[in-house]
């Protein structure tokens, strides 16, 4: 039986539950991140960095990225769509994309092809594991990671052949499919791994007026084939090929804030993502080369009935209007590392990294839109390159000092069916220096600095708006600087009870330079009922984010393994007064939650049958920075009952079993209720109800 295929027993747990059971397990395994610069263990890497296994995600009855993000501590994200889009890392990231083109607080890895704003595509099967990198990744991956890096790796092909089959069937008309296939194609030369999914359900959301119960459905599929060809002793080949297909209904707002919708044009939430990478890895007797290749194309359609109703009710106050976003990306990326081996080392102890990048992004947008006279139409091009370096010099046997710079240059081109054209370039830099303190197979203690940045741009929606709309408004808002970000953090990494237990903290403080914020402007129309909503991005004149972040692994015993995280936040603008004219100095940034925590168990009771229970919460936040309506704090249980064999798994599972009512996305400052005469009053979307479920697994 591979490696792959074997079960790891790792999950979370409640830590009361241990203190009096005896200390018979054994160390928790090395993890491995593979995100950053070298592959580095993670409790020997001086960086606050979450890793959510594949065992985890199995046993979490997870099928995309939205259902494990619960459990890291400061990661947000934005439910205006049918999947998490949008991430919030210590509360910085998007919430949400309309007109203007994106560029990304966080990045979104796919076996190393960019996604970053496609977070849509995150489905987890068949994958090895998940890397959270908090804090900005100015060396490592430039201007798509301000705030920190997510890396979603799938599972590499093995030397022995496997076969794993998973089914799963729930309430809400929801079934889930899965094969995956590894094995050698040429003994010894060349491996394969292929794996195809399916995840299909009605959505949480009833139509009343068309009484439909599936126009908020996901119908999600997905395809990746991996070949890993051994050269030689020296050269590895690694190919991924992928293909997704997303086809999920997007009606999620109701009149009357709740799970019962009243529209007659319900929208759609699509995505279709083909993308192929290389990677290359040569072992030479003075150096390693690792080359990466990758292109996708991905096609969207983001879209929706903008008054959430249907005609007729309210003829003499109502409006009828839908919006349709249609998005075409081709993206392009090739990096060249040289890293030092044992015969390169600077001085004789010193390792390096040196690389180049560059990222060719083609975005190409249709809106059709009930109240443009023809559909709107844009390109947007970025070609970005960059050289990167770093350098683990020891200055002593027990302190090292760490630094690295990216310096990248960045050019957009715009232009749309509006006549606006913009052509912004500009040279950014990022970096880091790190002190690390570790004796022998002691703590590891670090203080680090590092820089990230975003870019700067043009506020197309805005330009176009000008003729239109005769607001003073719009005349400060068309173009915004690029933001700058200065990460200072203290962290401890120890493993402790003869490997039993591991900890993870951080304390941070993020100061925030021409913060970049996302708004809107509420502009009425001339038709009197309706309103049109003008996106941009403005400047802060600064802010701060701080915090702490901690992590617990515990095997307590044979049988019990224990995982708890916790995150705290405070982020806050120094100085903003919006485009409204309101003051929102020492107010909470957008997305920002001053807490969230998890903590679970997994126990098995033989060698067979094993419970697991997780808990997870979070406090209340500001859904934006232009209104004052708030998510309220919720606090979410799972649970799973599992029979497992050698070949075979079959479990019971429940995700929040409370039922908890808990808002994702929210809107403040409109009215859009024609029965109330567009009375001013909050709207919210809300997260995943009560679902529960069977599934089993074959495998060997």
């Amino acid at each position: 039986m591979t490696h792959c295929y074997t079960p790891k027993r790792t999950s979370l747990a409640a830590l009361v539950l241990a203190a009096s059971l005896p200390a018979t397990a054994q160390p928790l395994e090395e993890i491995v991140v593979t995100a950053s610069l070298r592959d580095t263990p993670l409790l020997d890497q001086a960086a606050s960095t979450s890793v959510v296994s594949a065992q985890t995600v199995r046993e979490r009855a997870a099928n995309h990225l939205e259902d494990i993000l619960h459990a890291i501590p400061n990661l947000n994200f934005a439910g205006g769509t049918s999947r998490a889009r949008f991430f919030q890392v210590r509360g910085i990231g998007e919430r949400s994309q309309y007109q203007e083109p994106l560029n990304a607080s966080v990045g979104l890895l796919m076996d190393g092809v960019d996604f970053s704003g496609l977070g849509t595509a995150g489905a987890l099967f068949d994958i090895e594991q998940v890397e959270v990198l908090r804090g900005p990744q100015g060396t490592l991956h430039g201007a798509n990671a301000l705030a920190g890096l997510i890396s979603i790796r799938s599972a590499a092909p093995e030397a022995e052949p496997g076969l794993r089959l998973e089914a799963g069937f729930g309430n809400y008309d929801s079934h889930t499919l899965g094969l995956a296939g590894t094995g050698p194609l040429v003994q010894d030369r060349l491996l394969y791994r292929i794996a195809v999914h399916q995840h299909q359900s009605d959505g949480f959301y009833q139509n009343d007026f068309l009484d439909r119960d599936d126009t908020n459905n996901r119908d999600e599929r997905g395809a990746r084939l991996r070949l890993r060809w051994l050269a030689g002793d020296a050269d590895t080949l690694d190919l991924t090929l992928l293909h997704t297909d997303i086809d999920n209904g997007f009606d999620a707002f109701s009149l009357d804030n709740n799970r019962r919708t009243l529209s007659d044009q319900p929208g759609r939430d699509r995505q279709q993502s083909t993308a192929l990478s290389l990677h290359w890895q040569a072992e030479r007797d003075n150096v390693t080369l690792e080359s990466r290749l990758s292109v996708a194309r991905s096609d969207t359609e983001y879209s929706f009935d903008e008054d959430w109703s249907f005609v007729g009710i309210a003829p003499e106050l109502e409006y009828s209007s839908f919006d349709r976003y249609l998005r075409d990306r081709d993206s392009v990326s090739a990096e060249l590392r040289l890293l030092s081996n044992d015969s390169s080392r600077l001085w004789g102890h010193s390792d390096w990294v040196l690389g180049a990048y560059y990222l060719g992004d083609r975005e190409d947008l249709q809106r059709q839109y009930t109240y443009l006279e023809s559909d709107f139409f844009s390109d947007y091009d970025t070609d970005t390159g960059a050289l990167f370096g770093q350098l683990e010099t020891p200055l002593s046997e027990v302190l090292t000092l760490v630094s690295g710079l990216r310096v990248e240059r960045r050019h957009t081109d715009y232009n749309d069916s509006n006549g606006v054209a913009a052509d912004p370039a500009r040279t950014l830099w990022g970096g880091r220096l790190a002190l690390e303190y570790q004796a022998d197979d002691g703590p590891l203690y670090y203080a680090s600095i590092s820089r990230g940045y975003r870019a700067n741009g043009v506020n197309a929606r805005v330009l176009s708006s000008l003729e239109i709309y005769d607001d003073p408004r719009l005349d400060g808002l068309l173009t915004y600087d690029e933001e700058a970000l200065v990460n200072y953090e203290l962290g401890y990494k120890a493993r402790l009870l003869e490997g039993r237990l591991q900890l993870r903290g951080a304390l941070f403080w993020m100061d925030r330079r021409d913060q970049q914020v996302k708004g809107s402007l509420v502009i009425p129309r001339e038709d009197g009922n309706s309103v049109a909503f003008i996106d941009h991005i403005n400047n802060a004149a600064s802010g701060f984010n701080r915090g702490l972040e901690l992590e617990l692994n515990w095997q307590a015993s044979e049988r019990l393994r224990l995982d708890a995280s916790l995150g705290l936040l405070d982020a806050r603008f120094d100085r903003y007064v919006n485009a409204d004219g309101v003051d929102l100095a020492d107010r909470e940034q957008a997305h920002a939650p001053d807490y969230q925590a998890a903590i679970g168990a997994r126990y098995a009771f033989t060698e067979a049958w094993y419970l697991r229970l997780d808990a997870e919460a979070r406090d209340d936040f500001f859904f934006s920075d232009r209104h004052r309506a708030r998510a309220e704090s919720y606090e979410l249980l799972h649970l799973r009952l599992g029979y497992t064999t050698e070949h075979w798994e079959v479990a019971l599972w429940g995700r929040n079993l409370t039922d908890e009512d808990y808002a994702q996305r929210g809107f403040g400052s409109f009215g859009n209720d024609p029965r109330k005469g567009y009375a001013l009053e909050p709207y919210y979307s809300y997260g995943e109800p009560r679902t529960f479920g069977v599934s089993a697994s074959y495998q060997f």
